[in-house]
């Protein structure tokens, strides 16, 4: 039996080494094989990617071609913009889903059921509980007087002080949504952005004149909380919603006139082919009239850009005969001329904006040149050093303070002063002007001037100076764009053009600051490397530690240039930190001056201009060469 067992064992371990060596075998072959199986899928997808690629580009050289070159093509009698205008209509807000019976509102610690349209309100607050705006006292009793007007009267007996309100289960609720819908799957992900897409197909798109035009603003705002910028008196009010009987559409006579939503009907359908809006209604805070319009890439857009900057490419000529007019009618008899020219002197030299009358009580107390007061200025005879300083304090566009101390000429000084004589801190500084005479004078002297074109005209001349000025043809392209930024940020802050540090401001140069360490730590170390390498080659002579040199050279030298980068993006970032330089680069910069600097310093447009950026200003590309002068 013993023998038996032995010999059992002896025959199960042949069988196991038996299979061992298959499988060794096996390996092997496989590992002899694996190379050119590699290689053979490796050249399979190369070829499926290049493919991909091929395809990609073939696309995007149609795209290219077939795209719309409306400034090649004859310009329309005057007033006309279209001939062919067809669309759906705006795409409405989704309607209120009521919040889930487990979460409440509580009123003076009690749990309170609260009627729909109270509920949906209340949820406009409450999602914006972690927000500075509802610290303001302004924004709460605004909100609260609002909200009190849409509640029940039983309602209304029993919510009478906003502090005894309790949103946070509500804040919560909406939190977990917004953290629920980020941590989505890939393809649950993928399935929203497909429905938007939708959307966006149906909604998105018109026809104009024959062409496929991108809409901009398709959807209608949502309800919600007025917010406004700076210290808005109105903010927190609510914001109604926008039903299809506000709405007016515009269309063409022949077109398929759009279908309102089911069980309502449009408040008006018009066929007016001398404006180049979509849709319109009046919203409810300020009364204004809110537009749907085309996408700034469309030709209506950039029919009316490139006319902009022709009118004020036209000022140039004719500018300085404006300054000798203006000089001159400082010393005038007349005060309604002085004070004309005064504030002429203003628009021209700190591009401030006219300032429009407004109703009383409509919006902030927010001012321009023409409707500046006696309290908005202090005259200095001398400060800091210089003559004549006129130290300006008030709010601009969008309640955003504008501050600035700055030497004027004495004549203008003298006749401040004059203005200023026996009048009262809230008095008008130009009592005897509006923007409308101001803009009938500016018509005389040139057809198409406005206030407006000044500030277009300063602002695209400066960023001209200023480039010629700052950029050097040696500096690597981090330091043209260096340059670039540093020049519209000139303009930026002649426009006062202010926004408030970013909350991610710190995090995001810490963020830089470690990458600049650790590859400051790359470069050292390249350094040590590459002296090693010489040494190297100077004990060894051969040619194998010579080429070991220039391999480390080349590094070292790339990381330097990496380095450097980082650095500029550094200073870049630091020095940008309270100006906003897209509202200028966007609206108030002739795009062909970059578009022509980029081209004569070898700087890629995608550096300037993102990718929407770029179909806004595709007309701006085709035409500007690299010798475009304003």
């Amino acid at each position: 039996p013993r023998k038996e067992k032995r010999g059992k064992i002896k025959e199960k371990k042949s069988k196991e080494e038996k299979k061992e060596k298959r499988k060794k075998n096996k390996k092997k072959s496989d590992e002899e094989e694996t190379p050119q199986k590699t290689q053979k899928r490796k050249s399979k997808e190369g070829e499926e990617n290049n493919n991909n690629k091929k395809a990609k580009k073939e696309d995007k050289k149609e795209e290219t071609e077939n795209k719309w070159k409306w400034w090649e093509e004859e310009k329309k009698e005057d007033g006309v913009k279209w001939t062919q205008l067809e669309h759906r209509g705006p795409y409405f807000a989704p309607l209120y889903e009521p919040l889930p019976d487990d979460v409440q509102f509580y009123y003076d610690g009690k749990p309170l059921k609260l009627s729909l349209a109270t509920e949906e309100i209340a949820t406009f607050y409450a999602k914006m509980l972690d927000h500075e705006y509802t610290t303001k006292e302004i924004f709460q009793n605004n909100f609260f007087n609002d909200w009190r007007k849409e509640m029940t009267s039983k309602e209304q007996k029993i919510i009478k002080d906003l502090d005894k309100c309790d949103f946070r289960e509500i804040h919560k609720y909406f939190v977990d949504k917004s953290e629920a819908r980020k941590a989505l799957s890939k393809e649950e992900k993928q399935k929203l952005k497909e429905e938007s897409d939708k959307i966006q197909e149906e909604y998105g798109y018109c026809i104009l004149d024959g062409h496929r035009e991108k809409i901009g603003n398709f959807k209608t705002e949502p309800p919600g909380l007025f917010r406004g910028r700076g210290d808005h008196p109105k903010m927190g009010m609510l914001k109604k919603r926008i039903m299809p009987e506000d709405v007016v559409i515009n269309c063409s006579k022949d077109s398929k006139i759009p279908e309102p939503p089911e069980g309502h009907k449009w408040k008006e359908v018009r066929f007016d082919n001398t404006v180049t809006w979509l849709a319109s209604w009046t919203e409810n805070i300020q009364n204004t009239l809110k537009y749907i319009m085309l996408n700034p890439s469309s030709k209506l857009k950039g029919e009316k850009d490139w006319q902009k900057y022709e009118v004020a490419r036209r000022l140039k000529d004719v500018v300085h005969k404006i300054r000798a007019q203006y000089r001159a009618d400082w010393k005038s008899k007349e005060m309604k001329k002085r004070q004309r020219a005064v504030a002429l002197y203003f628009i021209d030299k700190l591009a401030l904006r006219a300032g429009n009358e407004k109703e009383e009580g409509e919006t902030a107390d927010t001012v321009g040149c023409c409707s500046l007061r006696v309290e908005h200025i202090k005259l200095h005879p001398n400060l800091d050093g210089q003559e004549h300083v006129v130290e300006f304090d008030f709010l601009g566009k969008d309640s955003i303070r504008y501050y600035n101390k700055v030497s004027v000429e004495k004549m203008v000084f003298k006749n401040l002063q004059l203005f200023m004589k026996n009048k009262n801190p809230a008095d008008d500084l130009f009592d005897r002007l509006n923007t409308s005479i101001l803009n009938r004078h500016l018509q005389s002297l040139m057809d198409g001037l406005s206030a407006k074109v000044f500030r277009t005209y300063n602002a695209s001349i400066t960023l001209q100076e200023q480039l010629k000025a700052l950029t050097n043809s040696e500096d690597n392209v981090a330091g043209k764009l260096l340059s670039y930024n540093r020049a519209n940020r000139a303009v930026a802050i002649l426009c006062n053009h202010q926004r408030s540090t970013p909350k991610t401001f710190e995090k995001s140069m810490q963020n830089l600051q470690i990458k600049i360490d650790a590859k400051k730590q790359q470069v050292e170390e390249a350094q040590q490397e590459l002296k090693k390498a010489e040494d190297e080659f100077e004990d060894t002579k051969d040619a194998k530690a010579e080429a070991n040199v220039e391999k480390k050279k080349k590094l070292l030298k790339r990381l330097e240039e990496q380095l450097a980068k980082l650095n500029v993006q550094a200073t870049d970032k630091e020095e940008n930190k309270q100006i906003a330089l897209g509202t200028s680069k966007l609206n108030y910069l002739d795009p062909r001056i970059s578009i022509a600097w980029c081209k004569k310093f070898g700087v890629p447009i995608e550096k300037i201009y993102n990718k929407t950026q770029r179909e806004k200003f595709a007309w701006a590309i085709d035409m500007a060469d690299e010798d475009f002068e304003f």
